[in-house]
C-alpha cells in the first residue's frame, strides 16, 4: 500500500475462524467505519487522480507476477503450517517473504506502463 501511495488503513488483515461469527463481525464493521473515515481514495492521500491510476495499475499489474504469486503461496503454506496468527507474525513474515518482491515489482510495472504508455495513456483511462 505504502509503495503506492496509499494509506496502510485502506488494507487490513485478520484472523478469525469459521467459529467465531461475532469475531468476524467487528472486524469488517471497523475496518469498514476506518475506510469511511478516510474518505475517498487518494483524497486523503493527496494524489491526484492520473498519478492514483499509474500506481494502482502498476500494482495490479506486479500481482499477476508468477514470481510474487509463488511466494505468496509459500507465504500461506508457512502461515498454515504455524501455530501463531497475530498482526506481528503476519508483518514479519510478510517482510521476510514478500515485501521487497512486491517493492521491485510494482516499480518494474510502473516504468513500463510510463514508458509504453505515458500518464495519459489509454490503459490509465481506462481504470478511471
Amino acid at each position: 500500500m505504502e509503495v503506492s501511495g496509499l494509506k496502510p488503513e485502506r488494507l487490513a488483515l485478520d484472523w478469525a475462524s469459521a467459529a467465531e461469527a461475532p469475531l468476524f463481525v467487528e472486524l469488517i464493521t471497523r475496518f469498514t467505519n476506518e475506510v469511511k473515515e478516510l474518505g475517498p481514495l487518494g483524497e486523503a492521500e493527496g494524489i491526484p487522480i492520473e498519478a492514483l491510476n499509474l500506481k494502482l495499475l502498476a500494482a495490479r499489474s506486479a500481482m499477476k507476477s508468477i514470481k510474487l504469486r509463488t511466494r505468496f503461496a509459500r507465504l500461506a503454506q508457512d502461515l498454515r503450517d504455524g501455530d501463531n496468527h497475530t498482526p506481528e507474525v503476519i508483518e514479519a513474515k510478510m517482510a521476510d517473504k514478500v515485501n521487497d518482491a512486491i517493492v521491485r515489482e510494482i516499480q518494474k510495472q510502473e516504468k513500463a506502463i510510463t514508458e509504453s504508455e505515458g500518464q495519459s495513456g489509454e490503459r490509465l483511462a481506462q481504470i478511471t
